[in-house]
């Protein structure tokens, strides 16, 4: 069973990864979400570093594309922190899905990017037709699908925060997110389109402790 931990702001930045190449991609968007107070504006400037990044190959070590059985979004998912702010407004992770796995379908509650480095995927967005709550009965409707090769990256803003990835290539595929909190351990939501319901919802990453504190 993963281990799901709470997470208040850390104080410090945390460089799981760090190479000169990551610290580069980082100063980058900490500039860009420093100066624009809007989130589409700061998705809008950071796109074409993103881009580069996920361009590159070689950078990301084997370790952080592995699967990983028993993680919080379950069928062997792995979430991998790379990096994450101090105070709490950016996280950078690799997320891995073996083949035929997919994700629950879930939210994230901030801006981000999130681009396919290896492997490919399918991406199902959702939209609530509902007054929103957090718990309980949910009206989902699908809204869009997009099939997603290497390469191949997307925004997250309030009109399409809602997904479900699933791989559709016989290698495992890997995407590369860029979030605007610290996706992996804040509270959000997990939905269960077929059933008409909502209920809270922590990831957890793999390989790093929200806050070293062990939840249920």
């Amino acid at each position: 069973m993963c281990q799901i931990f709470d997470a208040p702001p850390t104080g410090k930045d945390q460089y799981v990864l760090d190479t000169p190449r990551l610290r580069d991609f980082v100063a980058a968007v900490d500039a860009i979400r420093t100066r624009e107070p809007d989130p589409r504006a700061i998705v809008a400037a950071i796109r074409p570093v993103f881009a580069g990044l996920l361009a590159e190959k070689g950078w990301l070590p084997e370790r952080y594309q592995e699967p990983f059985d028993g993680s919080g979004m379950g069928s062997g998912i792995g979430m991998w922190l790379l990096y994450r702010a101090g105070d709490g407004g950016l996280a950078f992770s690799s997320l891995v899905v073996p083949p035929g796995a997919q994700t629950p379908v879930h939210d994230h509650l901030a801006w981000g990017l999130v681009g396919l480095y290896r492997g490919e995927q399918d991406e199902e967005v959702f939209r609530r037709r509902d007054a929103g709550g957090d718990d309980g009965p949910a009206d989902l409707e699908r809204v869009a699908r997009h099939p997603l090769t290497p390469g191949d990256f997307y925004e997250l803003l309030p009109e399409n925060d809602i997904h479900r990835v699933r791989t559709t290539s016989a290698v495992t595929s890997v995407s590369l997110h860029l979030l605007g909190n610290d996706n992996g351990c804040v509270w959000r939501h997990r939905f269960h389109p077929e059933e008409g319901r909502v209920e809270p919802f922590r990831s957890g990453y793999v390989n790093v402790p929200c806050d070293g504190k062990q939840g249920s």
